[in-house]
């Protein structure tokens, strides 16, 4: 598309390619308007071949003035690693479709050809109107469209369940009125955390009665900072409750865990939605643990989050996971950074988060570890949390359900 080629319909598509520019906003000024047209092109044969969603585009590479893309239908993922009708064993293994469908999706032309081989597909080249430049937003901007075009694994992604108490019991209007709430302190939340200059780039799926929230950014830094972000809510919540006088505001119980899940982009119209959705054992866990949790209280799940080496200046710290109780000693020393944020006109002047447990004298608490059983009989291991926020003048916030007011644990079976 040439500067006198912008058309109606080219100026339509550029619209259209806005979001994903819109999302690397700063960088993509450094792209030229033939760098643009071109990504413009290709969003656009993506779009055809995905059809609807009857196709997932898993892999692409770079070659000569295009590029392959790798198309198999939306049944296929499955197939791959199922037991072929004839008795035969799958033709690939589970592992090999987590890792093509896990972090970035560009493949050199030598892989792509191998991946090509095994799933029996034939890639798709499609020419575009000049050679990719290989600039970094370009290719960050390819993954992105790669991404929404099929279905991704994350092995290892927080998550946050925000649950509104006797939703069920509430009229529709009331039930209207306080997911917007929930849904205002969500925006306010992540506000405040930019003003403190603290990175979370969130984003939420509905449960039904409330949100599944997440951290599109990875790294153990991304998921502390999505532990602080439930806090934020909850106390944002808080106050927004004390000052209602109806049922506008809800009553908020809150779980948060790391696991694995899929991501994926839904139908809409004619389009796969910019926003992405999610599934996967971390939801499942959160579901399972929301059911036991009391109103007001906050559960953290007893998971092992993988941690990059790199993301550790002292390597003495290097390890390859933190379990739950590591991961809280170390969100509770990156809480400095929140100091001075303010609720209500009042400087935060201290936030404090724990997990509770007995009092062993002396100053000493443990931390009691509660096994929660599901509907179906399984059994699982969660931490009952608090958050005291601290401010100036006003009373603190606290956030949670001490421990000497849950009932009496259930010994494992």
């Amino acid at each position: 598309m040439e500067l006198d080629d912008l058309s109606q319909s080219g100026i339509r598509r550029m619209a259209d390619f806005s979001p994903y520019l819109d999302q690397l906003a700063g960088l993509a000024q450094e792209m030229g308007l033939r760098q643009r047209s071109n990504l413009v092109q290709l969003e656009r044969v993506l779009h055809q071949h995905w059809s609807l969603g009857q196709n997932n585009i898993l892999s692409w590479a770079s070659l000569d003035e295009g590029v392959l893309i790798l198309v198999v239908p939306h049944y296929a993922i499955a197939e791959y690693t199922a037991t072929q009708a004839n008795g035969l064993p799958p033709r690939v293994s589970p592992r090999f479709i987590t890792e093509l469908i896990s972090g970035e999706r560009q493949l050199n032309f030598t892989q792509m050809q191998k991946v090509a081989r095994l799933l029996d597909v034939q890639p798709v080249y499609v020419p575009l109107r000049e050679p990719l430049s290989g600039h970094k937003v370009e290719t960050q901007i390819i993954e992105k469209m790669i991404r929404r075009y099929g279905i991704n694994y994350v092995a290892s992604r927080a998550v946050t369940l925000f649950d509104i108490v006797g939703f069920s019991l509430l009229t529709p209007f009331e039930q209207m009125t306080q997911l917007n709430s929930l849904s205002y302190s969500l925006n306010s939340a992540h506000a405040k955390m930019m003003e403190r200059e603290v990175g979370i780039n969130f984003a939420r799926s509905s449960s039904g009665d409330g949100f599944y929230v997440w951290n599109r950014d990875d790294g153990l830094e991304a998921n502390v900072n999505l532990y602080h972000f439930m806090h934020i809510v909850l106390a944002d919540n808080a106050i927004a409750r004390g000052k209602s006088t109806s049922k506008a505001v809800p009553r908020l119980r809150a779980c948060f865990h790391v696991g694995s899940c899929y991501e994926f982009h839904q139908a809409e119209g004619l389009n796969p939605t910019m926003h992405d959705f999610i599934v996967g054992d971390v939801t499942i866990e959160l579901a399972r643990m929301i059911e036991a949790a009391l109103p007001g209280q906050i559960l953290v799940g007893d998971f092992i989050a993988d941690v990059v080496e790199t993301e550790f200046l002292d390597p003495a710290e290097t390890q390859a996971n933190l379990d739950a109780v590591t991961f809280l000693q170390r969100a509770q020393g990156n809480l400095a950074k929140l100091s001075g944020m303010e609720f209500s006109g009042e400087r935060v002047t201290a936030i404090k988060c724990y997990l509770t447990g007995e009092n062993m004298g002396g100053g000493q608490f443990n931390i009691r570890r509660l096994h929660i059983k599901d509907k179906h009989g399984l059994s699982r291991v969660a931490y009952n949390a608090k958050v005291n926020i601290y401010r100036e003048t006003a009373q603190p916030i606290l956030l949670g359900i001490e421990d000497r007011k849950l009932p009496l644990p259930t010994p494992p079976v």
